[in-house]
């Protein structure tokens, strides 16, 4: 839910608390001692500036409070919660009157029903705060779940129109098949790596998370194969460092960087390419130079057949708050780097 709708909701609540507390007003049910001196508009008021200080604490309150798993415990906090906001209420209310309530103070009597009447006040706030607080994130959980399920299916749809790319397929296997025309030793493993490639990206990547050391083959076979098309076999310096064995990433992550450092990278560089990946302390650190053919116009929203705003919105929705992404696009360079705080 947007942030303005949620500050509405907000708004016509207290607008609905206030009115319904001025309604006796409304239809002059009020005798002369209470418009007396204002004495029923300043307990209105009185009761809504504590009213608003009871719902916030128990509205902002609410979610720490549900993280409690034991369920005693949680009902134990829920009632010292409801004790202390009456417990700072009932002197509020009394030094409200006392000072700027002007009642007489033979009127002004501490008693039981003070404090039975701001607990009262309390539950009853805190079931409004309760609700709405249920409501809000009610309305957001599902917002995020029907962008999930849209971002899924858009992702699926790019990986079959962009990653299964039938260039690069057909320049393979005429590559593949030259090499077995010359009966030459690197067909075999030629056509193991690209089997490999179409597995990952048929079976593997239809996973939520895979180890990141499949994600590293996948990437491997991958330039292997781009560096059999481009008959350069020192063009990609890839550089590995950590622990991939008991890492996990999001499937087909980091091949769209890869896929177009290839695409609008130049033959004028060795390495044309440079790759480093680190994996320390749960966090991923991916980064890839390449240098630019000559007179080529890098289109900055096209990366790999998958537009940059999907990249970041994929990275939103799988790593909220977890990842940074720096991108540097200079004259003779293309520089990317992508920081991802996992949870393993």
């Amino acid at each position: 839910m947007k942030k303005k709708y949620k500050i509405l909701i907000h708004i016509v609540y207290w607008i609905y608390i206030i009115n319904q507390g001025l309604f006796p007003f409304y239809i002059n049910k009020l005798d002369s001692a209470n418009l007396e001196n204002y004495i029923y508009f300043k307990d209105v008021f009185i009761n809504t500036v504590l009213n608003i200080f009871s719902f916030y604490t128990i509205y902002f309150s609410f979610r720490q409070l549900l993280k409690i798993r034991l369920k005693p415990l949680n009902i134990l906090a829920v009632i010292l919660l409801i004790l202390l906001i009456t417990s700072i209420r009932v002197p509020l209310n009394f030094g409200f009157w006392k000072y700027i309530g002007h009642l007489p103070k033979k009127d002004l009597v501490f008693n039981s029903d003070w404090v039975w009447n701001e607990f009262r006040l309390v539950i009853i706030t805190g079931i409004y705060a309760v609700l709405i607080r249920f409501m809000i994130d009610w309305f957001d959980s599902q917002k995020l779940k029907d962008e999930l399920i849209n971002q899924q299916q858009s992702s699926e749809l790019a990986l079959l129109r962009s990653q299964v790319n039938p260039h690069f397929l057909f320049n393979t296997l005429n590559n593949i098949y030259s090499l077995v025309y010359k009966k030459s030793d690197e067909a075999p493993a030629a056509v193991m790596k690209l089997s490999r490639i179409m597995r990952y990206m048929l079976y593997d990547s239809n996973s939520n998370v895979v180890q990141l050391e499949k994600e590293v083959d996948y990437l491997k076979s991958f330039i292997e194969l781009q560096e059999l098309r481009i008959n350069q076999t020192d063009y990609v310096d890839f550089q590995i460092e950590g622990d991939n064995e008991n890492q996990t990433i999001a499937p087909m992550l980091l091949i769209p960087f890869v896929e177009n450092a290839f695409k609008h990278g130049g033959k004028n560089h060795t390495p044309g390419i440079i790759i480093s990946l680190k994996s320390i302390n749960g966090k991923i650190t991916f980064e890839v130079t390449n240098f630019k053919k000559k007179n080529l116009l890098v289109q900055n929203d096209e990366i790999g057949g998958i537009g940059l705003q999907n990249i970041k919105r994929r990275l939103e929705l799988l790593y909220p708050g977890k990842h940074e992404l720096q991108i540097l696009d200079e004259e003779d360079k293309f520089y990317i780097k992508l920081e991802v705080q996992t949870t393993n």
